[in-house]
């Protein structure tokens, strides 16, 4: 027989699937009041400007990319539309494809960070401390999630964006 979670475990998951809806929710509304796209933009953007050369395999991007993206190829489509990434065709294997990051959205991701940053600290940095967020990715980390991960990025992020 199979071991059932705790009332404190399933708790958990409740809040923590709660506070992930309502904090991307407030975030996507502050890009949106900022003018900027959906936040998935942002998330594929930033991933291709920190993959060599620009430049990633569509089911490598779909894997990195920060909040579900089930419709990575309507995202890229959307991507190329605007002028903020380009498709190219592979050397090595014709039928394979990469997508590559444009100046154009290397700027709108520069741009949109501004907001996004500002998001974060509102909606999350404001409400930790320093020492309150380390124990939280430390807590997250034991769920599979690694905060040392998405912590190098985001540092870097911070400091080109300056």
């Amino acid at each position: 027989m199979k071991r059932k979670p705790s009332t404190e475990a399933t708790a958990a998951w409740i809040r923590l699937m709660r506070v992930q809806g309502r904090v991307l929710d407030a975030v996507e509304q502050e890009l949106k009041k900022a003018g900027f796209p959906p936040l998935a933009w942002y998330d594929a953007l930033v991933e291709l400007s920190r993959a060599p050369s620009g430049e990633m395999r569509p089911v490598e991007l779909e894997k990195q990319m920060l909040i579900p993206q089930y419709s990575t190829s309507r995202l890229i489509d959307r991507l190329v539309e605007e002028g903020l990434a380009a498709r190219r065709e592979c050397k090595v294997d014709k039928r394979g494809q990469f997508v590559e990051i444009t100046e154009a959205g290397r700027e709108l991701q520069k741009k949109m960070w501004s907001s996004y940053s500002a998001a974060i600290e509102k909606h999350v940095g404001s409400k930790l401390s320093d020492a309150d967020a380390v124990k939280l990715c430390g807590l997250l980390d034991r769920l599979g999630c690694s905060c040392d991960e998405a912590r190098a990025p985001a540092v870097k992020e911070a400091a080109t964006a300056r």
